[in-house]
């Protein structure tokens, strides 16, 4: 469960930082948050963050063992909450890390993002940055994440249309068992979804067998995965496969990359303009981009490109992101989803 932005940061945090923590209470729900090398550091990089802090720690870890004078103060929070503070509180923080990079980009058009330039991000290949503001270090797959034990009879699905197949054909054990994003609440659901929609239109059937199987709507992958491992869930659809990749305790589960195509989504990081320590920030975007592009991807897709029987189609940096961020198309597109998937 969420907890309060002002209990968690009573929880050790130095004195120093009681003021900010204050004052990020009443612009955010935070859902994490960790405090990492010395307490009492005279340089401190803040860091507001879609990502789990277990995902995080090791870059952040990693980081810190060539600067070990530096304090960092990770923050995490939902994607929607994410954008409004850096939207409304840049001045807060260093750096913002997102999955949902349609916000990121609008971030960077909307100008509450500086630009960052140096000898690693002029190696980094173009698909991974735009315009030296926002820059990817990472390619991750949504998946879908199903327990063996209800596919046992049919056979785990490869495809979305094998998937809804299945549902189509046992619509009393799926009833209640299938899980996916609450897009109007999760910025990267959201994305999931617009970029899905342009792909293909198995998306809009798929989702609405889903609806009429009563989905159950969530804010982010983790709660999904648990679901499943739990028996809540049977499916879960769209979650970040890296996320299920990392965990060790996942037993009776597959994990599936379509093979109709696999949505690859890009985490990206941001200086905001108002940033307190905006060199800091950079030299952390170097070192990060540095290990994703070199010994380290971390998190990276990488180790399956060369599956043939996938068609990968990568989510592109760009203005074309802000597509679905209109005001208007997003009310479209919502209510259509709403329709969808409530069949109210």
């Amino acid at each position: 469960m969420r907890q309060s932005a002002l209990s968690l940061a009573l929880r050790s945090v130095p004195a120093a930082l009681l003021m900010i923590c204050a004052s990020l209470a009443a612009a955010l729900e935070i859902e994490d948050r960790r405090r990492f090398g010395p307490a009492d550091a005279a340089r401190s990089l803040r860091i507001l963050s879609t990502t789990d802090t277990a995902i995080f720690a090791p870059r952040i870890e990693s980081y810190l063992r060539t600067a070990p004078e530096i304090g960092i103060d990770y923050i995490v929070a939902s994607s929607t909450d994410v954008m409004q503070a850096a939207t409304d509180g840049g001045d807060a923080y260093d750096l913002v890390i997102s999955s949902a990079m349609d916000l990121q980009t609008k971030l960077a058009n909307d100008g509450h993002v500086q630009r960052h330039s140096s000898e690693v991000t002029r190696e980094v290949p173009a698909w991974a940055k735009w315009n030296d503001m926002v820059f990817a270090f990472t390619q991750e797959p949504a998946a879908i994440v199903v327990s063996d034990a209800a596919f046992a009879a049919e056979g785990i699905p490869r495809s979305r249309q094998d998937l809804i197949d299945v549902l189509r054909r046992n619509p009393e054990r799926f009833r209640g068992k299938v899980g996916t994003y609450d897009v109007r609440e999760s910025g990267l659901g959201y994305l999931f979804a617009t970029q899905e929609s342009r792909v293909s239109e198995t998306y809009w059937r798929l989702t609405e067998v889903m609806g009429g199987l009563g989905a159950r709507l969530y804010c982010c992958s983790s709660q999904m995965i648990d679901a499943v491992s739990g028996g809540d869930l049977f499916v879960a659809y769209n979650v970040l496969g890296s996320y299920a990749l990392q965990r060790q305790d996942l037993s009776g589960i597959s994990i599936i990359l379509p093979s109709d195509f696999t949505t690859i989504m890009l985490r990206t990081a941001v200086i905001p303009q108002g940033a307190p320590e905006p060199e800091l920030a950079g030299d952390f975007v170097d070192h990060v981009l540095a290990q994703a592009f070199g010994r380290d991807p971390l998190l990276s897709v990488d180790r399956w490109l060369s599956n043939s029987e996938m068609a990968l189609s990568r989510i592109n940096l760009g203005p074309g992101l802000l597509v679905y961020l209109d005001r208007l198309k997003r009310a479209a597109f919502e209510n259509e989803w709403t329709n969808a998937i409530l069949q109210e």
